[in-house]
């Protein structure tokens, strides 16, 4: 009977890794809903949420949850950051922030396999190499909508500082949650 053991607990892990990829797309929703005024635009806590979900999940739940939240906005559910008011579906993620949304995704990925098994600083930055590639595609394809001399000044300087301060909550807070999981075993 134990050769059956995997394949009667296949669908529970099914069951499960649909279930967090699920509450991963409602929990980056709630982020990039989210707007905290700063300086010098609104932030959203999308990243937060995001990063978050790699350097906890993996790589495999964090693509998940990223794939997920983009398949319901491409399905025209307002998932997305602006969305109704800036559009939904697949033209808002043909849009000028299309880039970051598949850097978001490629990023996750990224960061849920840099980030195993590496304390505060290493998940930190295993996040940094995550956001890097947001910015590089996002920037690249937001060139196809601004010219270059316009492009640091729209889609990287507002938001690098918030951005960083995102990653560093993400990381504390990571840490944090594992030393209470370890205070109460």
């Amino acid at each position: 009977m134990a050769f059956l053991t995997p394949s009667l607990t296949r669908p529970a892990a099914l069951w499960r890794g649909l279930g967090i990829a699920l509450g991963g797309a409602l929990l980056i929703t709630l982020g990039a809903k989210a707007q905290i005024p700063f300086w010098p635009v609104p932030m959203t806590l999308h990243t937060l949420a995001v990063f978050f979900l790699a350097a906890a999940l993996g790589p495999r739940l964090a693509l998940a949850a990223m794939a997920t939240y983009l398949a319901a906005g491409a399905l025209g559910m307002p998932v997305f950051s602006g969305a109704p008011e800036r559009g939904i579906g697949l033209a808002y993620m043909a849009g000028p922030t299309g880039g970051y949304l598949a850097g978001y995704l490629l990023g996750a990925g990224l960061t849920g396999w840099l980030a195993q098994g590496r304390g505060l600083i290493g998940r930190f930055l295993a996040m940094l190499a995550g956001l890097a590639v947001v910015y590089a595609l996002g920037l690249a394809w937001l060139a196809t909508f601004l010219p270059a001399s316009g492009l640091l000044a729209a889609g990287f300087t507002p938001f690098i500082l918030g951005d960083l301060v995102k990653l560093a909550l993400a990381s504390g807070l990571i840490s944090g949650l594992a030393l209470l999981r370890a205070r109460a075993q």
